[in-house]
């Protein structure tokens, strides 16, 4: 299934079945809320399934998705990873860090979930000082999860894939992290593509609870990377089950991949500006590409290699506060 989130005047929006190739929509009559329906999944799916066939058979309206809120314009939880090793290692070389020996365990922060802004907005930052970064990422959403999930267990919770635009302020990340206390003023809330799948959806390009696809990201219209998605360490089944060692997921927690990146990054580009300007430092000695002014505008897509789109496409434009 596809599922989008329209607004109605809620701070929730109106769940929508979404047809496959994003040109028609049609109300849930299972569920008002997106959040609704993963509170009871396995009863309401194969209505939301029925529902789906008939939309893909024909009716529905046209469906925009520059419309569209976040899938989940809040939820009860939203939890980020850093699962791609290439990012890491570069970051690692640009500071000047040793190559230390690798984490047995999956690297997670909880951020911002209590908004995540549309898929086509424009975003306020209060100066561009902050280093404006965005972050291309993909996402899942689960229904609720037991504590200590096992990993098999907890790739059975995997509901909804997602992509997000995961914002950062770069110049404030260093000093907070000095701190020893966790991210406020350097991650804002997150964007969310408008469409939410399940991983049915991806047929052989959901592997290994990972998304094989590239990430199209362009920078004021220009492209600036095509990263594929498979090459996390840990996959999205590794994740959940680290998450949730400690303590249940209550439906509707979303945990992102962390930026998409590749070893060739050199070739198919980066999904955030950060990484661009440490293979300037690497090959140039320095940083050359400024972050994001007022203004700018930063876009994302997925699409299967026949064309059909996944997500739908994500703009969002940086302007002052």
């Amino acid at each position: 299934m596809k599922l989008a989130t329209l607004p109605d005047g809620t701070r929730d929006g109106r769940l929508h079945l979404v047809s496959r190739d994003l040109r028609r929509a049609a109300p849930a009559r299972a569920a008002a809320t997106l959040q609704a329906a993963l509170e009871d999944w396995t009863g309401l799916v194969p209505k939301l399934v029925a529902e789906y066939e008939a939309l893909s058979a024909g009716g529905g309206q046209p469906f925009d998705p520059a419309a569209a809120l976040a899938p989940l314009p809040r939820a009860w939880q939203w939890l980020d990873g850093s699962a791609f090793e290439s990012h890491g290692d570069l970051m690692d070389k640009v500071f000047g860090m040793e190559k230390k020996e690798r984490n047995p365990k999956p690297l997670m922060y909880q951020g911002v979930s209590d908004s995540f802004y549309p898929p086509v907005c424009d975003v306020p930052f209060v100066s561009t000082g902050d280093g404006v970064d965005f972050e291309g990422e993909f996402g899942i959403i689960t229904d609720a999860v037991p504590m200590n999930a096992t990993k098999a267990e907890a790739a059975g919770h995997i509901r909804l894939v997602v992509q997000i635009n995961d914002w950062s302020l770069r110049v404030l990340a260093p000093i907070e992290m000095k701190t020893g206390f966790g991210w406020v003023q350097a991650k804002p809330p997150c964007g969310m593509a408008p469409v939410a799948v399940t991983p049915d959806e991806l047929g052989a390009y959901w592997r290994d609870c990972r998304v094989d696809l590239p990430l199209n990201v362009t920078w004021n219209d220009k492209p600036f990377g095509a990263a594929n998605g498979y090459a996390m360490r840990f996959g999205f089944d590794d994740l959940v089950a680290h998450a949730a060692y400690s303590r249940a997921l209550v439906a509707g927690t979303i945990i992102g991949s962390g930026t998409v990146s590749n070893e060739t990054y050199r070739t198919v580009g980066s999904s955030c500006i950060a990484e661009r300007r440490g293979i300037e430092i690497l090959d140039q000695g320095e940083a050359r590409t400024a972050y994001m002014t007022f203004g700018d505008a930063v876009g994302m897509e997925v699409r299967l290699p026949d064309g059909t789109p996944v997500f739908g496409a994500l703009r969002q434009r940086v302007v002052r506060a």
